[in-house]
């Protein structure tokens, strides 16, 4: 008897893995995400495509008929508004991504080192994510309390008359997208922080043995070691700023929904945004994995 309970106690422990536990405990912490997703959204995402495939011919009851592609079909060949809304939107967030992910990483280093003052630098640059909307800032700036902050950084007056007026008008907008990029990294740089000290330290302090630079060190250690935080990151930001307020094709897409009362139209180019978000994650999901298997083996 003795033996069999050995040998199960042994089979239990190979069977029950350090990565398979740490999937069950993973899968534990996304269960209520699961069912509620299950419960209360499952049904409205069937219903979704199948309402960007249809067409309704009664508004009482919600009855649809199936027109096939005919509503993707319209947003992308009669529909003189989607795309050039679409591919702004596109352009902007793939422009303010990246830069928000090196901003933030940048400033999570910094605010690691062993400085004075640190813990205020870090709330410092938190604040902006607790006061960027809502009724705090609407008060501050007076603007509508559902909106983001719409105030970049002007330049002097007296830099302005050195620049000139054609200048001035170029740095602007660069001015403008930093303080967006500025205001929008809180999360990002307190996700950051979270992996940059979960490094061990006697990583650095062998590598500083061998005589590696912190050059090196950035991307031999810190890099490879922080690459799901920069997924994680990549994945949030993406989000953030696919779905932000200010969004010009989200307007659009709801002003389709709610204002034209076009049902179909509007679940269409929903879909469609949602596609290319979807495919653009998995590429950078797919590239973050080679870097991570191309690191493992040169160790």
């Amino acid at each position: 008897m003795k033996k069999n309970s050995e040998t199960e106690t042994r089979k239990r422990k190979k069977f029950l893995t350090m990565k398979r536990r740490r999937g069950l405990e993973a899968l534990m912490f996304l269960s209520p995400w699961i069912i509620g997703t299950c419960a209360f959204f499952i049904n409205a995402i069937v219903s979704s495509i199948r309402l960007s495939f249809s067409e309704i011919v009664q508004l009482k009851g919600f009855v649809m008929e199936w027109v096939g592609i005919e509503n993707y079909e319209y947003i992308f060949v009669y529909d003189i508004n989607f795309m050039p809304t679409f591919l702004s939107v596109v352009v902007d967030t793939l422009i303010n991504t990246p830069l928000t992910l090196v901003f933030s990483l940048i400033i999570a280093m910094l605010i690691n080192r062993p400085v004075f003052g640190r813990g205020f630098f870090r709330t410092c640059f938190f604040i902006p994510v607790l006061l960027g909307s809502g009724y705090v800032m609407a008060q501050l700036l007076q603007i509508d309390a559902t909106g983001s902050v719409g105030v970049g950084i002007a330049l002097p007056p007296l830099l302005q008359n050195m620049l000139g007026h054609t200048l001035s008008a170029a740095v602007q907008p660069f001015l403008d997208r930093i303080t967006l990029i500025l205001w929008k990294s809180g999360v990002q740089i307190i996700l950051f922080l979270a992996g940059l000290q979960s490094i061990s330290s006697t990583l650095y302090e062998a590598a500083k043995c061998d005589g590696a630079t912190q050059w090196e060190m950035f991307w031999k250690i810190t890099l490879p070691m922080i690459s799901p935080i920069i997924l994680l990151n990549f994945v949030y930001t993406l989000v953030t700023y696919f779905t932000s307020s200010d969004n010009k094709l989200v307007e659009y897409v709801l002003k389709q929904v709610f204002t034209n009362t076009q049902f179909a139209r509007g679940a269409a180019m929903g879909w469609v945004y949602f596609g290319f978000v979807f495919l653009l994650c998995g590429v950078v999901f797919g590239v973050l994995k080679l870097v991570s298997a191309d690191a493992e083996k040169e160790k």
